[in-house]
């Protein structure tokens, strides 16, 4: 019995699409899975679900906040666990589709209790660093928190900020804190992983993707993204594969191709960081391609 249902994998690999024709065989709701998708006004450059698509199936956590006001993990986690509860109250199959897999990773494994952010403590470093520098900042950070410091950058400022924020707020270094009271998933998930395995079919899955992008009117998009009250490029939502190309180039900072072209290569190695957290995923059902019967096996008839 399928309690709770994740379609993962690469971009562009045909995750939702495998999930519209999942429910035309079984009655279920999309929980996005997607890190872009939470943000109003990020359409094109996420492949969020049109109106249409969202007329035929429910979808949640699409158009929930503004990128000025940054979604976590920790948000995913709490909202996907009231959300699956809600479905499975409605007698319907939850199903997470999307690639972003540390939201996965929070949902499965549980996620440290992190202090909410402080605005005042955040304008408190960011006054510092506009004085000392960023690489003081960090320089702190290796004393008080040195296992975070080896993975954060010195040109993080977000993660470094929220690092060095946590550790005012509670005394402890964050790195101790993600280590404590992790709470695993309250459901049981069926995780199935949409890996191709032939690479350069997907690479031109990506290119032939942001080229479509491009034709629908993304520039216009981000042109819009940059009227938005409180935009920043520093913000999450900004630093999404596409979006902060574009940026860039509305920046004046490369042309037209080279634009297109960088958009494609971190598309690619968004890609790639995906394959390498779902080589190591534990209990995946993986399939080569989209392939509804497959999944309908794996489900059950007794999916609700």
């Amino acid at each position: 019995m399928t309690q709770v249902l994740v379609i993962t994998g690469p971009t562009a690999s045909g995750k939702s699409q495998l999930a519209y024709e999942l429910a035309e065989e079984v009655p279920l709701e999309v929980i996005s899975v997607d890190s872009a998708q939470v943000y109003r006004g990020f359409d094109i450059g996420s492949a969020k679900p049109d109106a249409e698509q969202q007329r035929k199936v429910r979808h949640h956590l699409i158009d929930i906040r503004d990128a000025s006001n940054p979604y976590s993990a920790a948000d995913f986690r709490a909202d996907a666990v009231m959300l699956i509860e809600e479905i499975l109250s409605r007698q319907r199959l939850p199903v997470l589709v999307g690639g972003s897999m540390l939201y996965i990773k929070a949902l499965r494994d549980g996620i440290a209790n992190l202090p909410a952010a402080d605005p005042a403590i955040r304008s408190e470093l960011i006054e510092e660093a506009e004085q000392y520098g960023w690489t003081s900042l960090h320089d702190r950070l290796k004393k008080i928190d040195p296992q975070a410091a080896s993975r954060i950058k010195a040109a993080d400022k977000q993660r470094l900020q929220r690092a060095l924020e946590v550790h005012r707020l509670t005394g402890q270094p964050m790195s101790q804190l993600l280590q404590q009271g992790n709470q695993p998933c309250p459901f049981e998930l069926t995780e199935i992983a949409i890996i191709p395995s032939d690479r350069k079919m997907l690479h031109l899955r990506i290119a032939e993707r942001f080229d479509q992008m491009l034709a629908r009117g993304l520039i216009d998009e981000v042109i819009n993204i940059r009227a938005m009250p409180g935009i920043d490029p520093e913000l999450p939502a900004l630093k999404a594969v596409g979006y902060r190309q574009v940026w860039n180039y509305l920046e004046g900072q490369f042309n037209f191709d080279e634009m297109r072209q960088r958009a494609i290569a971190a598309t690619r190695q968004l890609a790639k960081r995906q394959y390498t957290w779902l080589r190591s995923w534990p209990d995946l059902a993986v399939l080569d391609k989209p392939n509804l019967a497959e999944v309908l096996k794996i489900v059950g008839p007794a999916s609700i």
